[in-house]
């Protein structure tokens, strides 16, 4: 579960993370109010779960009362699902750093990376300078004084700025073990001109395995850009949303991304995806009803039962095709455990049980208009 910058930048302050002064605000009228409290002049930080914020116009400057609310309407106004701007202080900024806490995949280690570059893509830094990103691996959940020394001599730390980095990277790294953090990031982490060391971002990624632990964090419609996503995420449904013509119900994830390339090499749209497997596969009527709310132009069904057998998701198809009587095509190819007692029931029920996915894919692309290759 990925946090709001103002939730990520609230848990910091809490472990004693120094983070500018800010506050939210939820309509542009309040923009004003908020620049006069920040020292007639602020930062409008759009509050979404993407990155590249600035590059896409979602971070705006304002040193006025009018421009402010100006610009905090222009964001709210722009499309891109904006319920909340974190209006922050004007840092005067002498450096950036980088500082992130994670789990290294290949040893299961805690790791954390650091650079004295900070302000700038990671990813990209990896590959152009790679030996500008200082990174120590942590065995178990205690962090060692020397391996943040290690840390900072390597970056160039000096001076009054050294005792209070040390204290953020021991910071950081307890709320990255109490909170069941996969990934706590601040970057940039900036040295102001007055010598203070404040997060001017962060990024905090829970662990969704433990959310059981951390009960104050917990899902919103503003996580979402849908209603749909939301309701379905509620129910338990993976979906992610699209705005194509294909309603793809799917069970596994190597099954999902195969229909996925074959649509698009036969030039069709994907309107959404749900996971019709797992837990989900006796699911059939709230499954299809979910679908059918993107108003697809055909819905097409791919599953391999095994453990979710084929002839219970036939059932469970069968039931939601009696109920919600859908009034556009549907596409099966639904194989495995069961899969003689699935073909027939849905030739019960006016369905073409198809055994080859390819097949199935080229029909739902041809019902929606589309050529196919």
């Amino acid at each position: 579960m990925k946090l709001f910058e103002y939730q990520a930048k609230d848990l910091f302050a809490e472990y004693g993370i120094a983070v500018p002064r800010g506050k939210i605000i939820e309509n542009p009228s309040e923009a004003g109010k908020a620049v006069e409290e920040l020292g007639g002049k602020c930062v409008l930080k759009s509050q979404v779960l993407t990155g590249g914020r600035g590059k896409a116009g979602l971070i705006q400057f304002a040193d006025s009362i009018e421009q402010a609310q100006a610009k905090a309407k222009q964001l709210f106004q722009s499309g891109r699902n904006v319920k909340k701007i974190l209006a922050e202080e004007f840092l005067e900024i002498d450096k950036e750093l980088y500082l992130s806490i994670t789990i290294e995949p290949v040893e299961a280690k805690i790791m954390i990376m650091a650079s004295s570059q900070g302000g700038v893509d990671i990813e990209d830094l990896a590959v152009s300078s790679p030996e500008k990103i200082v990174k120590e691996k942590i065995e178990g959940s205690e962090i060692f004084p020397f391996q943040v020394r290690n840390i900072l001599f390597k970056l160039g730390v000096k001076d009054g700025c050294f005792k209070q980095c040390f204290k953020i990277i021991n910071r950081l790294f307890e709320v990255s073990v109490k909170r069941d953090v996969e990934l706590a990031e601040i970057n940039p982490l900036v040295i102001t001109k007055n010598g203070a060391v404040v997060a001017a971002d962060g990024k905090i990624i829970l662990d969704d395995s433990a959310s059981f632990r951390q009960k104050n964090f917990t899902l919103t419609r503003e996580h979402f850009d849908s209603d749909i996503e939301f309701e379905a995420t509620q129910k338990g449904f993976p979906y992610i949303q699209f705005d194509g013509a294909i309603g793809l119900m799917c069970a596994g994830a190597g099954l999902t991304n195969t229909v996925y390339d074959l649509i698009n090499y036969y030039n069709g749209t994907v309107a959404n995806y749900l996971e019709f497997g797992g837990p989900n596969y006796k699911r059939g009527v709230e499954a299809m009803e979910l679908t059918l709310r993107n108003k697809p132009k055909v819905i097409l069904i791919v599953t391999f039962g095994t453990i979710a057998r084929a002839d219970v998701m036939a059932e469970s198809i069968a039931e939601a095709k009696e109920k919600l009587k859908p009034n556009i095509p549907i596409i099966t190819a639904i194989r495995g455990t069961g899969e003689e007692k699935a073909q027939e029931i849905l030739r019960s029920i006016g369905l073409e049980p198809l055994l080859d996915t390819e097949e199935a894919v080229k029909r739902a692309v041809e019902l929606t208009g589309r050529g196919v290759k």
